[in-house]
């Protein structure tokens, strides 16, 4: 017993250290990107280039409708097209889209279609951009998602990065929103890809700067997809958007974090689906970068809490246990409260509550990161491979 003592007490003390340190980190680089907002905001929208905003779409979900609009709504001066693509015309997603685009004429808006993937093509999506890149009008892009939703200066602010000549790509942090009435499955993972995705992210630019891009949304230039080798290198890839952005800082072309905060829409899912749809990334993670993936183990607070609570109850200082518990949690809330405030959502006393519970989910997606290489995928069974490469098993 008292071996088994001496190792949860390690293990307690050695992750609670951690995990506050890297708390410390983010509080001070949740600070830093909030004087960052402000900074841009008084300094304007004073470049308006002319631009094609890219939409890859693949069928329809709730809330999509409402997603779109907000595309057609931008408060834009200067000429741009919406261009939305898909795999076939009977698309329910691109029919949507025709369907939105019908009620704002005076929005430029095309509607095209690319095909099935070709073989050893694996990420839909770029296969989707690359039919929009050979007959996009501009060269400045701004790429998203369609669980993406955005305010009116969206296309004002993202497009600002690109007036620096130097900078090849912008992309933005988000805040996960689950839709109303959605159980607790969504409304976690919702948290944890406002205040974990954030955290970690804003760390990395405040310690080497951006070195990655978050590919819900884009600002980037058309010849940033050919300098890191084209859409067919990129489409073997499932990180598709850190390959973008790694290869470009590699080269020693801008990538940069943008201040601008959009939402991502988080569907209402079943624990066992959203499980998997958030496990499939750990694993793209664990591939793409597998040093820092390995270190994330030391940043989550809540599992060295509970740890040192069984340590507390076998030693007989339940108390001191219970404490040591609750110490982790104040340290999960105070984590989410600095990133939460410094993204302006306005629902972040809710988030605050759900962060520690959101943060041993995450210690067990971690975990499970390391349990094997297959993902299951819009029907479809894939294997990441060193690197991120996405090969399928047929």
């Amino acid at each position: 017993m008292r071996i088994l003592l001496n190792i949860l007490w390690w293990v307690a003390v050695v992750g609670s250290v951690t995990s506050s340190i890297y708390c410390g980190m983010v509080v001070v680089a949740a600070a830093r990107f909030r004087l960052r907002r402000r900074q841009r905001e008084r300094a304007g929208n004073p470049f308006l280039p002319a631009v094609s905003m890219l939409k890859p779409l693949h069928g329809t979900e709730p809330g999509m409708e409402r997603n779109l609009e907000t595309f057609f709504e931008q408060d834009y001066p200067a000429p741009y097209e919406l261009l939305f693509c898909a795999r076939q015309e009977t698309d329910e997603g691109l029919q949507l889209a025709r369907r939105v685009g019908a009620r704002y004429p005076q929005v430029n808006a095309r509607f095209v279609t690319c095909g099935e993937p070709m073989p050893k093509f694996h990420n839909a999506k770029v296969y989707s951009l690359a039919k929009m890149d050979s007959v996009a009008a501009n060269d400045q892009y701004v790429t998203s998602d369609a669980d993406v939703r955005v305010e009116k200066n969206y296309l004002r602010e993202m497009v600002q990065y690109l007036a620096d000549p130097h900078v090849g790509l912008a992309s933005c942090v988000y805040l996960g929103t689950a839709h109303p009435g959605a159980g607790l499955s969504s409304r976690l993972d919702a948290v944890g890809k406002s205040v974990e995705m954030s955290s970690g992210v804003m760390v990395a630019d405040m310690l080497e700067g951006t070195k990655f891009a978050l590919g819900a949304t884009m600002s980037v230039r058309r010849k940033s997809f050919q300098d890191v080798g084209g859409f067919d290198e990129l489409g073997q890839f499932y990180a598709d958007d850190f390959v973008l952005g790694n290869r470009l800082a590699t080269q020693g072309t801008g990538v940069l974090l943008a201040t601008h905060v959009i939402r991502l829409m988080v569907q209402d899912s079943p624990f066992w689906l959203s499980f998997r749809n958030q496990l499939r990334w750990m694993q793209s993670t664990r591939r793409s970068r597998p040093w820092g993936h390995l270190g994330t183990g030391l940043t989550f607070a809540t599992p060295f809490g509970l740890v040192g609570l069984v340590w507390g109850v076998l030693s007989g200082r339940a108390l001191l246990g219970v404490g040591w518990l609750a110490l982790m949690v104040a340290n999960r809330m105070v984590q989410a409260f600095a990133v939460l405030r410094a993204m302006g959502d306005s629902d972040w006393l809710n988030g605050i509550w759900l962060y520690p519970m959101r943060d041993l989910l995450g210690w067990v997606l971690w975990v499970g990161s390391y349990g094997g290489d297959n993902f299951y995928y819009r029907g479809k069974i894939y294997k990441l491979k060193e690197g991120g490469k996405v090969e399928s098993p047929d």
